[in-house]
């Protein structure tokens, strides 16, 4: 009879934390997103906002990269760029932002074994770089409603595409909670539920609601 194992508060290893990781924002640009129908406008940028915000306030190893800005695609979201003031962004030539020089030094530089992915299209400058690092063995999270694609089907397809190969999948809102993960870790409790209210939807105004109808509090 096999032996029942022992249930311990160690968290899962597939969990994320702020220093085991490396974010990739990939071309958040006009261009882009002019075309982008498997998600509203409105709610990618917020989307997008909440993830940078996330990233930047838990001091998550971030890279911005860019395809053809000046020539072409236009500028980054103005919602990524403020969340990082003077922080550059690497422009490509190339669709796949695993095959840009630049790219992959400073993804050595920063030496994390785990990527997390967001941004525009999802069926071509996600599924690149997805695949080139799960090929190369490094982990690979994809943040879908960071996400969009040319139609629904196109994006759908290349998520079930990164999944079959490996990737996990998830939501900006889960990004954001896994990175906090304990309503008790109050150095970042108040960074936290702050993103969550501005940008967090419904689950912000319940935050919002219950602060100020009964000052509650998640960590109490």
């Amino acid at each position: 009879m096999q032996a029942i194992p022992e249930a311990t508060t160690t968290p899962g290893k597939q969990l994320l934390t702020p220093n085991d990781h490396t974010l990739i924002m990939i071309d958040f640009q006009s261009q882009m997103a002019f075309a982008t129908k498997s998600i509203d406008a409105v709610a990618l940028r917020n989307n997008a906002a909440l993830v940078a915000r996330a990233a930047q306030g838990f001091g998550v190893s971030t890279i911005l990269t860019t395809v053809a800005e000046s020539s072409f695609s236009g500028p980054m979201f103005d919602e990524i760029a403020d969340a990082f003031p003077g922080k550059p962004m690497l422009d490509r030539t190339s669709m796949n932002t695993w095959e840009d020089a630049a790219v992959i030094a400073e993804v050595n530089r920063l030496g994390k074994p785990r990527f997390v992915l967001a941004g525009l299209w999802t069926s071509v400058c996600i599924v690149g770089p997805a695949l080139s690092a799960i090929d190369q063995g490094f982990e690979v999270y994809v943040i879908a409603d960071a996400c969009g694609d040319i139609s629904a089907e196109a994006h759908d397809r290349a998520m079930d595409r990164m999944v079959q190969a490996g990737a996990q999948p998830m939501t900006s809102l889960q990004y954001l909670l896994e990175l906090q993960r304990d309503w008790a870790r109050g150095e970042t409790y108040e960074l936290t539920t702050g993103i969550a209210r501005q940008l967090g939807g419904a689950y912000g105004l319940g935050i919002t609601y219950a602060k100020r109808m009964f000052g509650a509090s998640e960590g109490h």
